[in-house]
C-alpha cells in the first residue's frame, strides 16, 4: 500500500471519529426526538463508511459484509423509530 494511501485512510478514519463524537453529542443533548433520530441515523451511516475503510485498509471482505449488515439494520431502525414518531406504535 502506498503510503499517500495509508495516510488517507488514517485521516478518513479520524475525521469519521470526529464525526461519530459530533454526532454522538447531538444524540444525547439533540432538543426532540426527531434530532435523535436523525443522529442515530447519522451514526450509522458513519459506522458503515468506517467498515468500508476499515476493509479497504486491511483487504478483508468480512468488513464489508459487516457494513452491509450495518446498513441493512440501520435502515430498519430508522424506519422502525420513524413510525413509531409518527404514530406511536410500530406494529400494527
Amino acid at each position: 500500500m502506498s503510503p499517500l494511501l495509508s495516510n488517507a485512510i488514517v485521516l478518513s478514519l479520524l475525521l469519521f471519529a470526529l464525526a461519530m463524537a459530533l454526532t454522538l453529542l447531538r444524540l444525547f443533548k439533540g432538543p426532540s426526538a426527531q434530532d435523535r433520530v436523525l443522529a442515530l441515523d447519522y451514526l450509522y451511516i458513519l459506522a458503515m463508511l468506517m467498515m468500508l475503510v476499515l476493509g479497504v485498509r486491511y483487504a478483508s471482505d468480512t468488513y464489508f459484509e459487516a457494513a452491509l449488515l450495518i446498513a441493512l439494520f440501520g435502515f430498519v431502525g430508522s424506519f422502525a423509530l420513524a413510525k413509531f414518531l409518527l404514530r406511536g406504535e410500530v406494529i400494527e
